[in-house]
């Protein structure tokens, strides 16, 4: 939990600077590649090595993020030295949750029994888009427990028009009646 907070508190603070400044894409991509650093196990191991000099440690970050970047050499300078590289991934999560809200932007899981082609994902992807009146960036998962039919979940909203769920339905129906 205070992960998540912290890395909440972290991506709002970024947030706002990159507005103020114009940079949202481009902080994003630094915040990519802090957290592909705090993937490398060895390499975070040395960030975060109490004992390892600042100097050193300012050389390996400057190696992998650039000079030209100070707001995210300083980031992930001051996360490696409270031994926080860890919660980057949070950051950047929520960083991409602020983006696409403003963006208007809306994250939808499509669940279907067999896997579409590329036209079939389109042609969802931009019926979803005119329902629901917003840019969507679509999940496609293949779920072959569900028969026939489509499940979409878009935002907190769970629709099942799944053959799975029709039968189930069915069923409780002639169970009770």
């Amino acid at each position: 939990m205070a992960r998540i907070t912290s890395g909440k508190r972290y991506a709002q603070a970024i947030f706002e600077l990159a507005l103020e400044k114009g940079e949202l894409v481009s902080r994003r991509q630094s915040l990519q590649k802090i957290v592909e650093i705090a993937k490398n196990e060895g390499l975070t191991a040395l960030l975060e090595d109490p004992g390892l000099s600042s100097d050193v440690k300012r050389d390996l970050l400057e190696e992998r993020l650039g000079g030209g970047n100070l707001w995210a050499f300083n980031l992930a300078l001051s996360l490696a030295s409270k031994e926080e590289l860890g919660i980057a991934g949070d950051i950047l999560q929520e960083y991409s949750t602020l983006l696409d809200t403003y963006n208007g932007v809306e994250h939808v899981e499509i669940v279907t029994a067999l896997s579409l082609d590329q036209k079939d994902k389109e042609g969802i992807s931009h019926q979803v888009e005119k329902i629901i009146g917003r840019k969507v960036v679509v999940d496609f998962q293949v779920e072959p427990s569900i028969i026939g039919g489509i499940k979409a979940k878009i935002g907190d909203v769970l629709i099942d028009n799944s053959v799975r769920n029709r039968l189930e339905t069915l069923r409780k129906k002639l169970s009770l009646g």
